[in-house]
C-alpha cells in the first residue's frame, strides 16, 4: 500500500472522528455518530497495518487478534455500572502504550538527524514519557476509586501542593540533563516521579469530583496520544488526540462551571476535603413503605425522578422506565432531573435512561427543572446523594459547599430509594434524609420500584 492511500485513509479517518465527535452532541445521531467512529477507526487500522512501515506481520497480526478477542470479551461482560472503572483501565492503557513508545524511540533514534531535529525529538519523547506516565497511574487509581477498590474520599497529605509542584521541578531539571546527553537514566528517573504525581493528584480528588476526574484522564490520553504521534511521525495520532485531548479538556471545564468548581482546583485536589467541622444534622430518618409511596403517587400531578449512582448499581432503570409508562398512561406528568455530575462518568444516566428507552424530551437538565420542584408534588430520588445534598448550600464547610444541586427539599414530598443509611460514595452526611418532608425507602432501587409496579397498575 503506497503512502498516498494511507495519506487519503488518514484523511478519511479524520473526518469520520470529527463527524462522530459532533454527532454526539445530540441524543438523536448518537447511534449513527459512533458508527462513524468504528468506521474511522477501522480505516485507521487498515492503512496502518498495511501500510508501507510495516513489515513483520507474523507477530503484528497475532498481537491484533489476542488484543481484539480481549476487547470484545471485555465489551460484552462489562455492565453499564463498570462502565466508569472500564473507561479509566482503558486511558491507563494509552498511557502506558505512551510511556513504552518514548522509551522506545530513544533507544532507536532515527538516524541521519541534524541537531535541531534531535532535540525536538528528544523534548517530543521526554513530555510524551511524562503525559503518559500521570495518565496510566491516574486512571489506575481512578479505577480503584470508581470500582470500590480504593477509598472514595480524598486523601490529603501535608505539603501536597509542595510536593506536585517539586516532582514538576525536579522533572524539568531532568528533561535539561536529558537533553544535555545525560542519558537514559533521566528518562526513567522522571517516569517514577510522573507515576507518583498521577498516582497522588488523583488520590487527593475526593468521589464527588470523580466524574470531572474521569474526564480529565480522557484529555490526558489524548494529548499522549498526540505526543506519541509527533514521536512517531504519524498524522493522524496527532490529529486524534488532540480531538481526544481538546474535548475532554472542554468537558471537563464545562463540568466544573455547572459545579462551581475552579478547574485547576478540582485537577490538583484543591477539593478534597472541609476546612472546618461539618455543620450538625438533627432530626432522624423516617422510613416508609411502598404502599405509602404509590399512594403519594397515586394522589401527585407533577412527578419528577432524581437517578443516581444507586439506579445503576441495581440496574433499576427498566423498571423505573415502566413505572414512567404507567404514571403517564393516568395523566400525570413525570419528569427526569439530571445533574451534570450524576453518576461516576460524563452523561453516565442520560446513557442509562437512554438504553431503558425513557424519551427524551422529558429527561431535563439541573438548570432547566430546579426552579420547578417548589411546584412539584413527589421526588422520588434513586441512589444518589451529593447531587441532591443541601449541605452545598447550608454548610461552608462541607466537601461539595458551593456546588449547585438539584433543590428536591423544596417539593411537596421527597422520597429517597436506598439500600440503608450509609453516607453514599463521598462519605459526605446528607440532611435533605432527615427533613419532615422526606422519607427513606429503604431497599435495593429495583426492588423497591418493582414492589410499586405491583401497586400501580
Amino acid at each position: 500500500m503506497s503512502y498516498g492511500i494511507v495519506t487519503a485513509g488518514y484523511i478519511a479517518a479524520s473526518v469520520l472522528f470529527i463527524l462522530a465527535l459532533g454527532g454526539l452532541s445530540d441524543q438523536e445521531k448518537a447511534k449513527r455518530a459512533v458508527w462513524y467512529g468504528i468506521i474511522g477507526m477501522g480505516i485507521a487500522v487498515f492503512v496502518t497495518v498495511f501500510g508501507p512501515q510495516v513489515t513483520s506481520y507474523w507477530f503484528l497480526i497475532p498481537m491484533m487478534a489476542i488484543g481484539a478477542a480481549i476487547g470484545a470479551v471485555v465489551a460484552q461482560r462489562v455492565e453499564m455500572t463498570g462502565m466508569p472503572q472500564l473507561v479509566a483501565a482503558l486511558h491507563s492503557f494509552v498511557g502506558l502504550a505512551a510511556v513504552f513508545i518514548g522509551i522506545n524511540s530513544y533507544l532507536h533514534a532515527p538516524a541521519m538527524l541534524t541537531h535541531a531535529e534531535e532535540l525536538i525529538h528528544q523534548v517530543e519523547i521526554f513530555v510524551g514519557v511524562f503525559i503518559g506516565a500521570i495518565t496510566f497511574t491516574g486512571s489506575i487509581v481512578a479505577y480503584g476509586k470508581l470500582a470500590g477498590q480504593i477509598d472514595g474520599k480524598a486523601l490529603i497529605l501535608p505539603y501536597r501542593h509542595t510536593m506536585n509542584v517539586a516532582g514538576l521541578v525536579v522533572s524539568v531539571i531532568l528533561m535539561l540533563m536529558f537533553l544535555n546527553g545525560a542519558g537514559l537514566w533521566t528518562l526513567l528517573l522522571m517516569t517514577l516521579i510522573a507515576f507518583a504525581i498521577g498516582a497522588h493528584l488523583v488520590l487527593a480528588i475526593g468521589g464527588a469530583d470523580m466524574p470531572v476526574v474521569v474526564s480529565m484522564l480522557n484529555s490526558y490520553s489524548g494529548w499522549a496520544a498526540a505526543a506519541t504521534g509527533f514521536m512517531l511521525g504519524n498524522d493522524l495520532l496527532i490529529v486524534t488526540g488532540a480531538l481526544v485531548g481538546s474535548s475532554g479538556a472542554i468537558l471537563s471545564y464545562i463540568m466544573c462551571e455547572a459545579m462551581n468548581r475552579k478547574f485547576l482546583s478540582v485537577i490538583l485536589g484543591g477539593f478534597g476535603g472541609p476546612t472546618g467541622p461539618a455543620m450538625e444534622i438533627e432530626g432522624e430518618q423516617v422510613p416508609i413503605d411502598a404502599d405509602g409511596v404509590a399512594a403519594a403517587l397515586e394522589e401527585a400531578q407533577n412527578i419528577v425522578i432524581v437517578p443516581g449512582y444507586g439506579m445503576a448499581v441495581a440496574q433499576a432503570q427498566q423498571s423505573i422506565s415502566e413505572l414512567t409508562k404507567r404514571l403517564r398512561a393516568k395523566g400525570k406528568n413525570v419528569r427526569f432531573a439530571i445533574h451534570p455530575v450524576a453518576g461516576r462518568l460524563p452523561g453516565h444516566m442520560n446513557v442509562l435512561l437512554a438504553e431503558a428507552k425513557v424519551p427524551y424530551d422529558i429527561v431535563l437538565e439541573m438548570d432547566e427543572i430546579n426552579e420547578d420542584f417548589p411546584d412539584t408534588d413527589v421526588v422520588i430520588v434513586v441512589g444518589s446523594n451529593d447531587i441532591v445534598n443541601p449541605a452545598a448550600q447550608e454548610d461552608p464547610n462541607s466537601p461539595i459547599a458551593g456546588m449547585p444541586v438539584l433543590e428536591v427539599w423544596k417539593a411537596k414530598n421527597v422520597f429517597v430509594s436506598k439500600r440503608g443509611q450509609g453516607t453514599g460514595y463521598s462519605g459526605i452526611e446528607n440532611p435533605l434524609f432527615y427533613k419532615e418532608n422526606t422519607r427513606m425507602f429503604y431497599g435495593d432501587a429495583k426492588a423497591s420500584i418493582d414492589a410499586l409496579l405491583q401497586r400501580i397498575t
